[in-house]
């Protein structure tokens, strides 16, 4: 049974612009060490930034919070398989929430162009 769906679209020069302006302090605020690492390993890590962005809005979106005091953006991780598939892992309060809310699975999926990035998760119970 679907517990909740999220979607979230990003415009990536607005992603672009804040990495530029802030540099380190705007990805450790946003992405974990990982995700950070295989994001630099890009030519242009904009549009893997902003994928993470979404994904992590629409997880939020999903899980009815938004981005707050009960689930921040360190509570999840984008992850990839070795065939390029995403998966989240969550840490602390998204734990909490997937747990609460008696979910199984979380599913998501990102997609980027040179302008967009966008993301769509689901909650299963």
């Amino acid at each position: 049974m679907i517990l909740g769906i999220g979607i979230d679209i990003i415009e990536v020069a607005r992603i672009a612009s804040s990495h530029e302006r802030f540099g380190e302090r705007f990805l450790n605020r946003l992405l974990l060490a990982d995700e950070i690492a295989y994001c630099l390993t890009h030519k242009n890590p904009a549009p893997f930034i902003a994928a993470r962005f979404a994904a992590k809005e629409a997880i939020s979106k999903a899980f009815g919070t938004g981005i707050g005091a009960r689930l921040g953006w360190h509570d999840m991780e984008i992850r990839r398989k070795e065939s390029g598939e995403p998966f989240v892992v969550l840490h602390g309060g998204g734990k909490k929430l997937f747990e609460s809310r008696g979910a199984k699975q979380l599913l998501v999926s990102l997609s980027h162009t040179e302008n967009y990035a966008a993301a769509t998760a689901v909650l299963e119970s």
